[in-house]
Order: C-alpha cells, then structure tokens, then sequence
C-alpha cells in the first residue's frame, strides 16, 4: 500500500497546517490540518484492510497472431471472497502505455469480464502483462497494487500474402531431407523414414519401438516421389538504417514458404549469416520457420558471396529463391549464377522505392522480381507466374 500524489500532497498540506496553528496559536488551522492527516490515514488504512480474493484469466484471440493482423485481448475476472471495492486492471503491452480497465464492485461469487484490442504489431515477440489489480480509497489518495496475472509471451509471425507456390520441380533431395529410394509409382505406399508425428496422422503408421527409444511419437512416412522441392535464401546483412526493405524480405520469404508448404512440397530456408533449417515437409516445420522468420534480424556476420557458393556446392535440384535487400545490381548478377544447379531460379529484389535498373527477364528459366513494397511483389510474383493478382490473406 503507498500514498497517491493527492494523498501526499494532502498529508503535506495538512501538516503544514497543523504546525502554523501551533506556532501562530490559530486553533482553527490546527483543527483543519488534523482533519486531513486524519483523512488521508483513514483512507490508507481502508485500502491496506482490503482482502481480495479474485481469479484472473487472460486470453487472447487469434492464438496465431500474424503482423498487422488485429488481436483481442479477453480478462475473466471471478470474486471469491466478499464484496469487493472499485477495481482498476493494469495490464501492461509491449511498446505501448498498457491497458487499463475500470471494473465496478464485485459481490461474492460474481464473475466479470473486459476486454480490450492489441495495437497492429510487427512481427516478433510481444509481452502482455504481468496484469496488476489496483484498489484505491473513495477520495483516491491511497491504492494497493496486487499481482494478478503472469505475463504473457506472444509470438507475431510475419505477415502472409496469398501467393501460388513456386513452379512445381523435382529433382536431388535438399539439404537436410530424410534420403528417399528412386520413386516406385505415384501411389505413396512405400516406407522410407521416420518423423515426428503431427495432427490428422494415421495412429496406424505409428512406429511403436522408434516412439518407444525417443520418448515422442514418430510415424512412418510414406513415399512421396512427386513432391516439389523449395529452397529460399533469405538476405539478413546489415546494409543500411533504413530496416524497410528487410522487413518486405521477410514477408517474402515466409509467404514463399507458406505457399509451397500447403503443397506439402520439401522446404528450405537459409540466410546470408549462416542459417539453414534443413529440408522437410509438413506443418511443424513451417511454422519453426516461421518462428525463425518472427525474431530473425540483420547481423553483420556472413557474406551474400559465401551464401551462394554453399548453394552451388550443395546439392542442386527444386526450386530457389533468393530474396535480397536492396541489392546492386552485381549482386543480382551474382545470384542468377545458380541456374546451374537449379532449374527454376527467381531473385526478389526489395527495395525501398521502384528501379528501372533491374532486369525482369535476364535470362530463360530466372526471373527477377524488383518489389518496393507488399503490393508490388505480390503483383509482380503473379505476373510471373501467369496468374491473377493477389492480396495479404492474413
């Protein structure tokens, strides 16, 4: 329990007053000065008497929170103990002032609820709470803070944009992939590795020994010859101040991701700094990238030259896409090198405004794509593609 301003500066007052009256011998300044010494330690100890005896929950909806995409935070408050005073609800949000929620009495067994909208956040980890319940006195001169709710870790993935998927490539497995036997036919009736098991698996490919040596789940996973294969390089050097152009890169490559995981393609992100997720398919491993893609930020460390020569030393094969911050133009050049190992090679050059520079078409099976914002890659990737336009779908 502590003092308000008002409360202290009431005290002050009020001591002020009572120390003139004994010295000028004024009894009516001494009266009124105890008066408010009187009333502030009323007011003190009524709020520090105060027992409660609440059950918070905090909730927020979606549970997958994605960049620019609104959230909704709901608190569920139950009284479990007598009638409680005026409550105020303090719930902190990274990077803005907080909430505060005003909540009238509350009588034994009465439940209440408040709610309140997240601001449109950027991606990365955002932090509600810890939520602070504060009870103040009628004039509002003392308050009591009590820990209501733990703080909550929410992570916003990058934004999406409804994009088609690469064009479909097969070819080597890419790096990190389970090894897979020559295709037998298209039917996916044939065993070849092990993998964690996800939602909606058949219980009947459970492999019961391997689940039983790893203390988890693991399944059987069938053949699948015909799937294509998805490597996206993403460009994290540190260029310039201006973080605009990483930021459209980042919602490159997690839409590119995105769109070609629906396919149940193979997967693959790497980065400029050394990065590489292996080559998998499924939900679990789209949204580690995902999570990758949400915190990821630009480091000095790693060169875009050291990057593309791992990529033409590796195993080639599927498709690639190499999403760059203002590139120069060398750069591009650089990177349309690896359509020697890969069939379909696509660079996507973010920048902050429109180049006439960069080449659509420099050369057959490699498109460059020149993005200054969402809108502009989006169109342009569905120019290329030879399909209609698209927009965010989240």
């Amino acid at each position: 329990m502590r003092l308000t301003r008002q409360g202290v500066l009431l005290t002050v007052v009020g001591a002020a007053l009572v120390l003139a009256g004994r010295i000028f011998s004024i009894w009516e300044l001494y009266v009124l000065g105890a008066a408010l010494v009187a009333l502030v330690a009323v007011a003190a100890l009524s709020v520090a008497s105060s027992r409660l005896r609440l059950g918070v929950a905090r909730k927020i909806q979606p549970s997958r929170l994605h960049a620019g995409e609104p959230a909704r935070v709901d608190l569920a408050v139950t009284n479990r103990g007598g009638r409680t005073p005026l409550l105020h609800l303090l719930d902190p949000v990274q990077g803005t002032s907080g909430a505060h929620v005003i909540l009238g009495p509350l009588y034994g067994g009465e439940k209440a609820g408040a709610a309140y909208q997240l601001p449109k956040t950027r991606r990365g980890i955002l932090t509600v709470g810890p939520l602070d319940i504060q009870v103040t006195d009628s004039f509002g001169l003392a308050k009591l803070n009590v820990s209501a709710a733990s703080a909550n870790r929410l992570t916003v993935f990058p934004k999406l944009h409804d994009i088609v998927p690469v064009p479909f490539t097969t070819g080597d497995e890419i790096a990190g992939a389970a090894p897979s036997p020559d295709a037998l036919g298209r039917t996916g009736d044939d065993f070849y590795a092990l993998r964690q098991y996800t939602v909606g698996d058949d219980l009947r490919r459970v492999h019961w020994r391997s689940t039983a040596r790893h203390g988890e789940l693991m399944v059987r996973q069938q053949e699948l010859p015909w799937n294509g294969r998805l490597t996206v390089m993403l460009d994290n050097r540190r260029r310039t101040q201006d973080d605009q152009p990483f930021e459209l890169a980042v919602e490159v490559a997690a839409s590119l991701l995105a769109a070609s995981s629906r396919r149940r393609d193979l997967t693959r992100l790497i980065t400029t700094a050394g990065g590489d997720s292996g080559g998998a398919a499924g939900g679990l491993h789209l949204d580690s990238m995902l999570e990758f893609l949400a915190i990821v930020k630009t480091t000095p460390a790693g060169t875009l030259k050291a990057a593309l020569s791992s990529l033409l030393q590796g195993s080639g094969g599927g498709a690639l896409v190499i999403v760059l911050a203002t590139p120069t133009q060398s750069e591009i050049d650089e990177s349309i090198r690896l359509r020697l190992r890969y069939p379909s090679v696509t660079v996507v050059a973010c920048n902050t405004a429109p180049r006439d520079d960069v080449v659509s078409q420099p050369v057959p099976g490699v498109t460059v794509i020149n993005a200054n914002d969402a809108t502009a890659f989006v169109d342009g990737w569905a120019a290329a593609r030879g399909r209609r336009k698209s927009t965010a779908w989240v």
